[in-house]
Formats: structure tokens, sequence, C-alpha cells
């Protein structure tokens, strides 16, 4: 019986340690809640101090944390994690630019971020021979990896408000569609044991509408269909839950680390 899914290492470069973690369980709740952390901070930042303050400050905080982690040699989780929290973050910045300050459609945006994250992956491809993550173990691997973590984040936020608000779904209603679609690759891998990479990818990106239609839902006021908590307070809590979350990883990651030496 093969091994399911998320389950299996990286390949370990002798000169690169793995850099990116297990895909378990742990790795999905983890990714989804950063999707609603990214959301709920980003528009708690820009509302609170507005856009030309809030953006140069999050693309700073952005290229830090991918600095620090191109600088580790292997995987630690807390860089990882942080790095992937600085992508929620500013990923919705960037896609959110497209709709609220040019007032491009989130039909088109959406659009244009699919033909993005597919230029990203063909021309990884291309290079390496291979999108399996677990591949990524060297330099140039990981540069492909971080870009397309970044363009899955920004279609992500494009399809999310697509959904929510061209389709006038709403963000309960979306939510749920997305928990929805994000069982299918997982039930396509399981049941037929078909296609790792594709279906990986596929549940990676579904992971930003769904963390953050349930984001907005408890941020927005009722009159919007939420529960009207307020984008400072979802920030907050979801920030909290993140933390949480993170530090399990480094115990995760250490007692993994300590059981191998």
């Amino acid at each position: 019986m093969s091994e399911p899914v998320g389950l299996k290492r990286l390949v370990t470069n002798p000169t690169l340690g793995t850099k990116v973690p297990e895909i378990t369980v742990l790795f999905w709740v983890t990714k989804i809640a950063s999707t609603g952390m990214g959301e709920s901070v980003s528009d708690a930042l820009v509302k609170g101090t507005g856009p030309g303050v809030a953006i140069p400050a999050a693309a700073v905080l952005f290229f830090a944390a991918l600095y620090l982690q191109f600088r580790t040699d292997s995987y630690v989780p807390w860089v990882y994690w942080v790095a992937v929290v600085m992508v929620a973050v500013f990923g919705t910045m960037a896609a959110d630019v497209l709709h609220v300050g040019l007032g491009v459609p989130y039909d088109a945006s959406t659009a244009f971020f699919a033909v993005v994250l597919a230029a990203v992956l063909v021309v990884w491809h291309r290079t390496e021979g291979t999108l399996s993550i677990h591949s990524v173990n060297t330099s140039r691997r990981e540069l492909f990896y971080w870009l397309t973590v970044m363009s899955t984040f920004a279609l992500g936020t494009a399809a999310g408000d697509f959904t929510a608000v061209t389709l006038d779904l709403g963000f309960l209603a979306s939510g749920v569609v997305f928990a929805l679609v994000i069982a299918v690759p997982w039930a396509w891998h399981a049941g037929l044991g078909r296609n790792e990479v594709a279906t990986f990818w596929f549940a990676y990106i579904i992971t930003r509408p769904l963390g953050a239609s349930f984001a907005d839902y408890f941020a927005v006021s009722p009159g919007r269909g939420g529960l009207g908590w307020g984008y400072p307070v979802t920030a907050v809590l979801s920030t909290l839950v993140v933390a949480a979350l993170i530090a399990w990883n480094q115990r995760v990651g250490t007692v993994g680390s300590a059981a191998d030496t």
C-alpha cells in the first residue's frame, strides 16, 4: 500500500537540509489558520493605519522573514512558519491592491493570479523537472517553492473575494464551498492514489480562500452576513491561535530532530 500524501519526508541534500516540513495534519491545520490570520491582520492593519503605512511595513517584515528562512540550512519550524505568516499578510495586501487600489474586478484579478501561478509552475518544472515538495533541497528549488507559495496566496485571496462578493455567496457560504472543494484532492489521492504533486498544490491553493472566508465571516458586520467581531479582535484571536500552533510545530520539530540523532 502506498504511503498517504503528506506522510513522506523530503529528500535531504547533503549540503542543504530539509527546508519544508512534513505534510501532516498539523501542517494543514497550521496552514489554514495562517491564512485566516493573514486576512484578518492585513485588513486590521490597512484599516487601522492606512495602506501607506501598512503595506511598506508588511513588505519589510515579509522580506526579513524570507531572509531568515533562506539563511537556515534545514527546516526550523518557527522560522518557516513566520515566513508563511508574512506571506499570508503581505500576499493578502498585494492581492487587494489590484481591486481596492486599481479597481480591477475580482474575476479579472483571479484570472491574473491564476496565470501568474501557472507561469511560476511551468518555469519551475522546466528548470528542475519536478514540482514535488519532496525535492525542495536546493536553494533554487526553495526559491521556486516560495514564489509558488506567494502566488497561491494571491490567487486564493482573489478567488475567495470573487466567490463571496462577485458571486454574492457571502463569506460563510464561500467557506463551506471551499471546505467541500478541498476534500476533493484528498479523496482523489487517498481513494485512487493519483498524482500526489497535483493534489498537494490544488489543496494548498484552496487553503487560502478557505481560511480567509471564515476569518471574514467572523470579522464583518451582521449586515454583511458576518458575526461582527471586527478585524482587530479577529486578528488578535487568530494570531494567538497561530502562535500556539507554531509553538506546537516547534516542539514537534525539536522532538523529531532529537529522535533522529
